[in-house]
């Protein structure tokens, strides 16, 4: 596969002494950190990264320069628009169509094309459809930072970021896939554009930078003229000059809280800073703002703003914040991921972040600090006194987030941009999932996600070699996760495309058209009536011990809570009686309660299925290994239990009939599932696929 990447703001070039890294701005670092891990990848034949040519004897000859090898298989290709002058962000829409024509010129006289073009930012997504238009190379887009989120924080906006927006909404239109870093980009702020589709979403978590060690002589040599006690904990910001990053919040988050003031240093990174930058445009503003609270405040000696910095800067902060026991803190009135937040954990420090966008999802998965209000200058000053008084409880955000970082690597990204670029390339037939191409279907086996499907990787292996037996079974997923979260966790664990999505508890259907799912409308069409989900809220509201799932994890048939104690289950199932109102409580996992509509569920989503693909009742399997599996696995002719089930099926199996596999995960699927194959008639695994521990099924009969 040859990938080619569009980039058109700033200066993109190599620096042996670091590998590769960016010069100015966040997404380049980001272009620059996918494109060499997938270049390091046997099923990438090239990764080119395409921007514009320059000279300009200040950011030095090698943006002149047409082409430069970076590593093998990496390359950086500097188109020349026939303009030489270095652009400014604002500047480059004079030169894009110049640009866009050089561009494929230039790919049209050579002998073979690229296979996909990933585009970043709306200006580079232009380029990218002009060349699907007339070459028919299709092209996935990433935002990094959508236009009408900055809008929602404005008090008016212009002419420019009106373009954006329109841009923006063409690019998610047009593309063949969209990638979002967070739940909440791909779920809330993409969505919000017209002509978004939600089964072309996907979202992918950035890596991030390889750590730099032994950096801190050099960041102390950056911050020291600047203060007064610079052994205090070291309160840390990094971030672009701004309005939406809200630095001057933070700056009197902490010179109004005298207790902060007294035990820490403040540091903020705000970009780099030439004459111009201090005095022109939004950037100069924001500084002066700056200035302003800083002199306000009368900070001067315990706050740092330094006005260069480079990449050994950066990791020698982060190291000093740690050694410090500080802190960073993103106090952004909006941040769509949050780069910064994981650099921080993969360096052991706590975070002190904005609960508005992508860091909700961020702060979570890592576990390694605290969400706050980013307009209550009180609360982040709060948050940040309780991580650096509460010892204990730094340790176990530090820990946490150097711990679960570790994840967050190139590699794993671009495992999952292949995939999703060789379903984008493949022929039509090949990405129609193989199941429903079966004419006819004689069964369908619907399996939960997590913990059923995924947990062993030899045993997905087991479940892929059967159903590759079994054309004629239909593969239904039937899963608690949104569409999108499913699919990141299908592409993890290396799971076949199902033929049908039932996602978030099976409110919702999803069949695929063309390549990409698209909801069914017609599921739940009469529901609406009668569900009434502002009664639900009510019971629930003075219930202790409930609290609301992110915004995501509602829809318009779906509420949801995370709960700590069984006995707020029981107290919201009587409130609701008590009331009068018929309604689906679930509990699952111990701590995810989800009330749908009586007639909503995965299991009247998986009888749904089989009436439109006209398959019997008798012929229906369900596997699960939860409480929100058991409304399915009463509706199937032959439930399967997977050994790792949780506590909510322990009592269901022993009441009902049912196959309790002896295997755990995807291997009890296959256990069961060939259980009643076998029992139907048919071929089932050879005798080579069982182990002498799987001495058959144990079935549970009332």
């Amino acid at each position: 596969m040859k990938i080619l990447s569009i980039a058109l703001g700033g200066c993109i070039c190599a620096r042996p002494q670091y590998g590769i890294t960016q010069d100015t701005g966040g997404h380049i670092a980001y272009v620059l950190g996918e494109m060499a891990a997938l270049a390091r990848r046997s099923d990438v034949a090239s990764a080119e990264i395409v921007t514009r040519l320059f000279d300009d004897p200040l950011l030095g000859p090698i943006h002149s320069q047409p082409c430069e090898q970076i590593a093998p298989k990496l390359s950086i290709t500097r188109i020349n628009s026939g303009d030489t002058r270095y652009l400014a962000k604002e500047a480059l829409e004079t030169d894009r169509a110049a640009f866009t024509q050089a561009l494929i010129k230039d790919l049209s006289g050579r002998c073979t094309l690229p296979d996909i073009i990933h585009a970043h930012f709306a200006d580079a997504a232009e380029v990218a459809d002009e060349i699907r238009r007339v070459l028919g190379i299709p092209f996935v887009y990433t935002a990094h930072s959508l236009g009408l989120d900055k809008a929602a924080t404005m008090t008016g906006i212009d002419d420019a970021l009106r373009r954006r927006i329109d841009q923006e909404a063409a690019a998610i239109a047009n593309a063949a896939a969209v990638i979002g870093s967070s739940r909440d980009e791909c779920e809330r702020q993409l969505v919000a554009y017209p002509g978004a589709q939600i089964g072309k979403i996907h979202r992918i978590t950035p890596g991030t930078h390889r750590l730099l060690r032994d950096h801190t002589t050099k960041a102390e040599a950056l911050i020291a003229p600047f203060l007064r006690e610079p052994g205090r904990p070291i309160v840390l910001a990094i971030a672009r000059p701004v309005w939406k990053k809200n630095l001057a919040a933070l700056i009197d988050a902490f010179g109004g809280d005298a207790q902060l003031r007294n035990m820490a240093n403040l540091v903020i990174v705000a970009g780099q800073r030439g004459q111009s930058e201090e005095s022109d445009g939004e950037h100069g503003d924001v500084f002066r703002e700056m200035l302003e609270r800083i002199d306000r405040h009368d900070l001067y000696g315990s706050i740092a703003y330094p006005k260069r910095h480079d990449e050994e800067d950066i990791a020698g902060l982060y190291q000093l914040a740690a050694a410090s026991r500080g802190a960073f803190v993103n106090p952004a009135l909006i941040e769509p991921y949050g780069l910064t937040i994981v650099e921080a954990a993969s360096y052991g420090v706590p975070v002190v972040a904005t609960r508005n966008g992508g860091t909700v999802d961020t702060v979570s998965e890592l576990a390694h600090g605290v969400l706050i209000d980013p307009r209550s200058p009180r609360e982040i000053a709060g948050a940040v006194r309780h991580l650096l008084t509460d010892n204990a409880y730094w340790d176990r955000c530090a820990a946490n987030g150097a711990k679960n970082a570790r994840s967050h690597t190139w590699a794993a990204y671009a495992a999952q941009f292949v995939k999703i670029a060789s379903h984008l390339t493949a022929p039509a037939i090949a990405r129609a999932p193989a199941l429903v191409r079966a004419e006819p279907p004689r069964h369908l086996l619907a399996c939960d996600l997590d913990n059923t499907l995924t947990g062993c990787a030899d045993g997905v292996a087991s479940f892929r070699a059967m159903l590759e037996r079994r054309p004629d079974i239909t593969f239904v997923i039937a899963t608690g996760r949104s569409l999108v979260e499913a699919r990141r966790i299908m592409r993890q664990w290396d799971l076949p495309d199902p033929a049908v999505w039932i996602t978030d508890v099976g409110t919702r259907i999803y069949w695929p058209t063309s390549g990409v799912p698209v909801r069914d409308e017609t599921y739940l069409r009469d529901v609406s009536d009668e569900w009434r989900p502002a009664v639900i809220r009510s019971a629930a509201a003075p219930i202790a011990g409930l609290s609301l799932q992110p915004h995501y994890d509602q829809n318009a048939f779906k509420c949801s809570w995370f709960f700590k104690d069984p006995a707020s289950v029981q107290m919201l199932r009587r409130s609701l009686d008590v009331a009068g109102y018929r309604a689906r409580v679930i509990a699952s996992h111990g701590h995810l309660l989800d009330v749908l509509p009586s007639q909503a569920g995965k299991g009247a989503a998986v009888l749904h299925v089989a009436s439109r693909l006209g398959i019997p009742r008798p012929r229906i399997i369900a596997a699960g290994d939860s409480g929100n599996d058991i409304d399915m696995l009463r509706v199937a002719a032959h439930p399967v239990i997977v050994a790792n089930h949780s506590s909510e099926l322990a009592h269901w199996s022993s009441e009902h009939r049912g196959h309790c596999a002896k295997r755990a995960h995807a291997h009890g699927v296959v256990e069961g599932t060939e259980a009643y194959l076998l029992r139907l008639g048919g071929p089932v695994a050879p005798a080579s696929a069982w182990t002498s521990s799987d001495a058959g099924p144990k079935e549970i009969a009332a």
